[in-house]
């Protein structure tokens, strides 16, 4: 997926990102495990960082309207009444992510949302200057708020790092305090504050971003899961057949001092229900288990909404995909909501586009367990066209590919692909562009679909600055980055990853391929690694598998954006086609050198955001193997850099280059040859000298990332009416105030959050 909008490309294993700078008594039920066990936290705890500035946003945060008026009122009652209930779903589904997020999020949100909704901005902000605080600290309040709102935590949804408040705890206190959610139930709102501000606050190295064990902060294991554990989870399910997309994982000790490793499936439903849940099993010196009902209560929200949905569905793919998914929600079964993404597949050119569940799997330290998501959007029929005859033309295009036949799947299998303008998008950040299921067996056998997100590449790229480029660079892709970030998505999405054989033995023995022809294109011998029956991509690649595939549908970008004939399809002839392939390909590259070492972090070492390891692994390719071809300097000593790329040596040095590269990709991805990837991406995604210094440079033009302020449905009557708000904190804070409007979910996701609290004790004496 491309998420958010680029000059930075991304959301996709398979979602397209554009970075411009590039969700009731039985939560009582929830994961409580067999009363003799105990939870165990580690011992470590590390000392908290002093500069806190770099967890900031800033007051002047830009916040974006995400306009989708004009598709809305083109449709009809029925269709906007179909809308209105798929986008109630998703919002509630999309509250999950805060339990997915960090153990405080979900508290913060309700302590968040419970002081909005008791009074307008104006009036706290009058009582809060009443009360002693400054203008800028309440300006401060606000962003911090919105952006949690946003991101559906206190983590950014795009690189996974910290934010804090830009305002003293005392200042934050006083808000609070001055409140009429304070006035109205002191005690409650002086537990929910007394509970998190710590947690709010700190950076602990440890709490400053996302990942496993002493790496970072996760809720997809207990907190005293270890690397070792996570791989030990990861064999167990394989040997189960079980496909991590829906679970979490919680250790707990045995009375006999062994691991019980609890695996959790989302669902409403709690109750016991082979084979879906299984009774306790001794495996490799640790026991085994899977419950369900984890989120319980927000599912039943979801699935109440979704049942609405049916009655005003299109037709019956769209009934019956909404059926499946309301049984997969219901009883924690993912191969329901495989069904579900069949009839998605077969339900073509909808007016509306949905698709909901745990879709992508990027925040999960071992790259398998997903967050949910929930799109709800509306056709573009001018822009639509244009990827319609993108897809028409595929089967030629992909045997443009460097890899040959054998490496590619055996027939195209032609996708729906459509731009559409969104109406809803909730998660913890919202993609340009999308390709999925990302179930590798439908994938590969059945179809996909395409998705470009029109409305969000625009909006995306509003006001943004571009540094490290020349004044003539600067003024192309001011002018052609739209048009070529609409050609990078059709093709990362439709070629990149719609595009590659997984070379695979089967239940019975036989191969998918010709064992005896068939040769690795990297050593000329046969092939002698492939993926057995119950492996997939994510369980062999894991925590290398969504940035490697990134990387690989960018450079099939890159390649094919190339082609005149592809151009031409857009409508891009002659200079012009040009000026949009070069565009495309210096975008992509300055977001590896100008934005994606934001995304890394050098005290552990690792890449925080896959999509950024991605493109920094272009980036260095072009760099290393290019011969001048690429050029980055350092113009001001400590202060600037300056980006050259030679346009007239695209079409044969780049190409060749990456056409080189390609090959390595696909036959490691095809072969599931995981220890040579891992050993290609370490080849170009260490930051050497100078990139290790020169990241303090791209830190110091570090600007912070749009935020979207989406627009909430309302019933009027017999009919559905669309609300926009101001592209503002005050905006953002009121469509989620509208969109929420009562406490209800405050209660549910507290519920949620204590549920949980005993696998994440640790994480508050980091805290204090």
């Amino acid at each position: 997926m491309l998420r958010t909008v680029t000059i930075n490309l991304t959301k996709c294993r398979r979602v397209k990102y554009a970075d411009s700078y590039v969700i009731i008594n039985k939560c009582r039920q929830l994961s409580s495990g067999p009363s003799q066990t105990k939870f165990v936290p580690p011992a470590k705890l590390v000392h908290a960082m002093e500069d806190k500035s770099i967890f900031h946003l800033p007051n002047n945060q830009r916040f974006v309207e995400l306009d989708c008026s004009q598709a809305f009122t083109n449709l009809t009652k029925v269709e906007k009444c179909y809308a209105h209930y798929l986008s109630q779903a998703a919002w509630y589904g999309g509250l999950i992510v805060l339990v997915q997020t960090s153990p405080e999020s979900p508290k913060i949100f309700s302590l968040l949302h419970r002081i909005f909704i008791a009074e307008s901005v104006e009036d706290l902000k009058k009582s809060s200057i009443d009360a002693g605080v400054s203008e800028d600290d309440f300006q401060a309040f606000l962003v911090y708020t919105g952006a949690l709102f946003a991101n559906s935590g206190n983590y950014k949804g795009f690189g996974d790092t910290k934010f804090i408040p830009k305002l003293s705890k005392e200042s934050f206190e006083l808000i609070i305090k001055a409140s009429k959610a304070y006035e109205r139930d002191g005690t409650h709102v002086t537990k929910l504050w007394e509970n998190t501000k710590n947690l709010v606050y700190s950076v602990a190295p440890r709490l400053t971003s996302l990942g496993l064990a002493n790496k970072g902060v996760t809720t997809y294991f207990s907190s005293n899961c270890t690397e070792e554990d996570s791989n030990l989870v990861n064999d167990w399910m394989k040997t189960k057949r079980i496909e991590a997309y829906i679970c979490r994982t919680f250790k707990t000790i045995e009375g006999d001092g062994l691991p019980l490793f609890t695996i959790h499936l989302a669902s409403f439903e709690a109750s016991s229900k082979p084979p879906l849940t299984m009774g306790k099993e001794k495996y490799k010196n640790a026991y085994f288990q899977v419950t369900r009902g984890d989120y319980a209560p927000l599912l039943s929200l979801v699935n109440e909404n979704l049942n609405k949905a049916i009655k005003h569905a299109a037709n019956d793919n769209e009934r019956n995909m909404l059926k499946h998914y309301i049984n997969s929600f219901k009883e924690g079964d993912l191969s329901e909501h495989k069904e579900g993404s069949r009839f998605w597949i077969k339900d073509k050119g909808p007016i509306i586009e949905t698709y909901q569940g745990f879709i992508e799997t990027y925040r999960d330290p071992s790259g398998q367990r997903a967050e949910f998501e929930g799109f709800v959007a509306v056709v573009n029929k001018e822009m639509s066209k244009k990827f319609g005859s993108l897809v028409n033309g595929a089967e030629g295009f992909i045997k443009l590919l460097p890899w040959g036949q054998d490496l590619e799947k055996d027939s195209f299998l032609r996708p729906d692909f459509t731009s559409l303008d969104v109406l809803t998008f909730s998660g913890s950040g919202i993609p340009a562009g999308i390709n999925i299921p990302n179930y590798d067996e439908i994938r590969q056998n059945e179809g996909f679909k395409n998705v470009s997100l029109g409305n969000v590449i625009p909006a995306a790229y509003k006001e943004s600055v571009i540094p490290f480029l020349s004044d003539s660079d600067k003024q192309l892709l001011e002018k052609y980055r739209v048009p070529a970030f609409e050609v990078q998505v059709g093709l990362h999405e439709l070629l990149g990853h719609g595009s590659g054989k997984l070379l695979r033995q089967n239940a019975d023995g036989t191969f998918n391929f010709d064992k005896e022809k068939v040769k690795n294109p990297l050593t000329g011998k046969a092939i002698e690694s492939w993926y057995s029956e119950g492996e997939t991509y994510d369980s062999k690649f894991t925590t290398l598998g969504s940035a490697f595939e990134e990387c690989r549908a960018e450079a099939v970008g890159l390649y094919l954006s190339l082609q005149p004939e592809i151009l031409k399809l857009f409508g891009y002839e002659g200079e012009e086609a040009q000026n949009v392939a070069y565009v495309n390909w210096l975008s992509l590259l300055w977001n590896g050198a100008a934005k994606a070492t934001e995304m890394y972090q050098p005290s552990t070492e690792t890449w925080l955001q896959a999509h950024a390891r991605a493109r920094f692994v272009l980036m260095r390719l072009v760099e290393l193997e290019g011969n001048g071809l690429l050029t980055v300097t350092e113009v001001e000593p400590g202060k600037n850099l300056l980006l050259t790329l030679d346009k007239t040596r695209l079409a044969t040095d780049g190409k060749r280059i990456i056409g080189d590269f390609l090959v390595k990709l696909q036959t490691i991805k095809a072969t599931g040859d995981v220890a040579q990837g891992e050993r290609l991406f370490d080849t170009y995604s260490k930051l050497e000298e100078p990139w290790s210094r020169w990241r303090d440079i791209v830190m110091l033009h570090k600007q912070p990332r749009n935020i979207f302020v989406q627009p909430n449905t309302v019933h009027k009557g017999d009919d559905v009416e669309l609300k926009s708000y101001p592209a503002s904190a005050e905006g953002m804070i009121a469509a989620c105030v509208e969109r929420f409007p009562s406490t209800r979910v405050d209660d549910i996701l507290e519920l949620l959050a204590e549920a949980d609290h005993k696998y994440f004790v640790d994480l508050e004496q980091l805290a204090d």
